[in-house]
């Protein structure tokens, strides 16, 4: 017989906490970042684009540190690795705020692209703490717990805007660094000296040297590829939902921020009540697919907008994309955690950090081109069609993830 592993309370408690006060300083940014922009950029049509490169120069960012972080985590532990990027994000947050001139926003944004590793390694210190087969049910709390910050963050953020497009700059901030305090103060090491890895190679530095190495998993490497094509529209809705909605509907900042705060009330009800029972029932390969399919009626509704200027269109669009990534962030987390043993841990989260970021590298110019050029409505039909391959990949690896339900790969 054996006995389920569960996390400690208290350092479920502090993750949680940590995850939180994480998700809301993102929440606050991301509805006033275009309105910043705005201030710097005089050239009619260039928003898009520019709110896109400043995406971009982030992912470049974090697709050059996921593996070091990855690397240095699985090495010397999650917890000082973990406080090193929250530090990075409030002072990156902080330039943002002290604006002045683009190039500062691009400075801004480059430290918190270098440190931008909180949510790999917040995935790589539960994997530490649960067994695989719980994980999907512990990343869906963590899911529903950053949800909830996206509920309280972007309503601060619209209304903070209010004082000056710098206050939720500041504000996302001062968040960022109480978390950092929290983690400092109250979070204890997920990965005990005897699960460490035993030494960093300089490959465990290359990006293409760590993603060879996971891609030489034959599980994850179909993974990886839906992950990459279901990360590349969301960086194309990102970097243009925004601009769109300014475009279309006139709305402002404190409005913007209230439909995130929609999304963030969905995506809590999804990870947090249904996504735990729906995994027990359906399996992980079944969520991810079904919240595939959520996601591309989500970005046909979107694109919709384009053509017809209805806010139920945004409504309904981001309510069946909260719904899609509500099933789809715990399953996928939870099939990516268990391709591999104890000791890669780091090198999987990174690995999937590191594609994500290739696709934020790629999203929001592409977005900012395609919208710019080709039609407001163009992204949103690219991305409907990205997502059905990302379906697909998972068909083609469903069958053995099926006959391996909880077994991890051998550690090297």
């Amino acid at each position: 017989m054996t006995t389920t592993r569960r996390p400690p309370t208290q350092a479920m408690i502090v993750l949680l906490a940590a995850a939180f006060l994480n998700t809301i300083g993102v929440g606050i940014f991301l509805p006033v970042l275009p309105f910043i922009v705005q201030q710097y950029v005089r050239e009619q049509g260039s928003l898009a684009i520019s709110v896109g490169w400043l995406a971009s120069i982030y992912a470049i960012c974090q697709l050059v540190a996921a593996p070091v972080l990855g690397a240095l985590s699985d090495r010397y532990g999650r917890r000082p690795i973990l406080l090193l990027c929250l530090l990075g994000s409030a002072l990156g947050y902080a330039l943002f705020g002290l604006g002045g001139a683009l190039w500062v926003l691009f400075a801004g944004r480059i430290i918190d692209g270098l440190t931008g590793g909180n949510f790999s390694i917040l995935s790589a210190y539960l994997a530490d703490l649960t067994e695989p087969e719980d994980r999907g049910r512990y990343f869906g709390m963590v899911g529903a717990t950053a949800g909830a910050g996206f509920i309280v963050g972007p309503a601060l953020g619209g209304y903070a805007a209010r004082l000056g497009y710098s206050a939720p700059a500041y504000l996302a901030a001062a968040i960022t660094a109480l978390s950092l305090l929290w983690g400092l103060l109250f979070l204890p090491e997920s990965l005990p000296a005897t699960r460490r890895a035993e030494r960093i190679s300089l490959s465990g530095f290359n990006l293409f040297g760590q993603l060879r190495d996971a891609l030489g998993m034959p599980q994850l490497r179909w993974l990886l590829l839906a992950t990459f094509l279901f990360s590349l529209p969301f960086a194309i809705l990102q970097s243009t939902v925004a601009v769109l909605i300014i475009d279309r509907l006139g709305w402002g900042a404190d409005t913007i921020g209230l439909l995130f705060l929609l999304v963030g009330a969905a995506d809590i009800l999804m990870q947090g009540v249904l996504a735990g029972r729906l995994l027990s029932a359906f399996g992980e390969v079944a969520l991810t697919i079904a919240g595939l399919v959520c996601e591309v009626a989500a970005y046909l509704l979107i694109g919709t907008i384009a053509l017809l200027a209805a806010p139920p269109l945004v409504f309904a669009g981001v309510i069946m994309y909260a719904v899609g990534t509500g099933l789809l962030e715990p399953a996928s987390r939870g099939l990516l955690s268990r391709a591999a043993g104890p000791r890669q841990q780091g090198l999987v989260q990174g690995a999937n950090q590191s594609v994500q970021s290739l696709a934020m590298v790629l999203g929001p110019v592409l977005g900012g081109v395609l919208y710019t050029s080709a039609g407001h409505g163009a992204p949103y039909w690219l991305s409907a069609g990205l997502i059905g391959l990302a379906i697909l990949a998972m068909l083609m690896v469903a069958p053995a993830l099926r006959a391996q339900p909880v077994a991890g790969l051998a550690e090297a």
